[in-house]
């Protein structure tokens, strides 16, 4: 896998010469950009998944965008567990039921694949397809609220796929999952605790292939344990937007938060 991944579970999988195992000494800018950084994973975390994309990029400015990615790893998979705690009873087993075999199954294929493709380029096409799906959903009429759509297995399985094989390539899922969960009208919670229990399980099995290429190391994982209360309080913050904000505007946000996460995805491909 070539090329520097940003996204929504940042962690990439690499070489382990990099230098992720080892850590990187932070200035006091480089704390206070990591306590940015995890204070955006928690807010993603707790229902507004699309800000997560910020994460590296910010943390890019001090460090290689590797290093930012294995210094996540961990803030993720904390924060996961906060966002489970707080959506533990808002959440659709359904969608995650028919998500998790195909991206499972999307992982694995990532990662026989990983040192074959280039991870930007794989993210400039899923912002093709998110932009495109964005664009339709904004110039559409919108359809009524709390009106479900169908959570069938054949989609569900294939985007599923997709969603798994991006997450571990190029920290893309999001789109993909999202083309499919929208279309769903879940009410807002359901729709962010249901994004946060997916994308802990999907985080939880990538913990492996991570661990095996050397992204857990000690030091990440002190880091990681300095951000505890500030990626656990951003997690609650997210949740009581999510409760505040109105259901049409807390659509109308997550698609235009799609459409600009994919131009970005695009554009890193021009960028090289």
């Amino acid at each position: 896998m070539r090329g520097a991944g940003q996204g929504e579970d940042a962690g990439q999988p690499r070489d382990a010469q990099a230098g992720e195992g080892r850590g990187v000494e932070l200035t006091a800018l480089g704390w206070g950009l990591l306590a940015l950084a995890s204070a955006l994973v928690g807010l993603a975390k707790g229902g507004l998944a699309m800000v997560a994309m910020l994460a590296v990029p910010i943390l890019s400015l001090v460090m290689s965008p590797v290093q930012a990615a294995g210094i996540l790893l961990p803030i993720y998979v904390i924060s996961d567990v906060f966002g489970l705690i707080a959506y533990r009873r808002h959440y659709d087993r359904r969608v995650v039921v028919r998500l998790l075999p195909g991206a499972i199954l999307g992982v694995g294929l990532g990662w026989a694949t990983a040192s074959m493709v280039d991870d930007a380029v794989i993210g400039g096409l899923v912002g093709v397809i998110g932009a495109s799906f964005a664009l339709l959903t904004l110039l559409r009429p919108p359809p009524e609220d709390g009106v479900p759509g169908k959570a069938d297995w054949g989609r569900g399985t294939g985007w599923g796929l997709v969603t798994g094989y991006t997450s571990f390539v190029s920290h893309s899922g999001a789109p993909p999952y999202q083309i499919y969960v929208q279309p769903l009208r879940l009410g807002k919670e359901t729709y962010a605790g249901t994004n946060t229990v997916f994308f802990a399980v999907v985080n939880a099995v990538k913990l492996v292939p991570y661990a095996a290429l050397g992204q857990l190391g000690a030091a990440n994982l002190g880091k990681a344990a300095v951000m505890i209360p500030i990626a656990a309080a951003s997690v609650f913050a997210g949740v009581w937007l999510v409760r505040r904000v109105p259901q049409a505007f807390f659509y109308r946000f997550i698609t235009w938060a799609l459409l600009a996460v994919s131009l970005k995805l695009i554009a890193d491909v021009f960028r090289g």
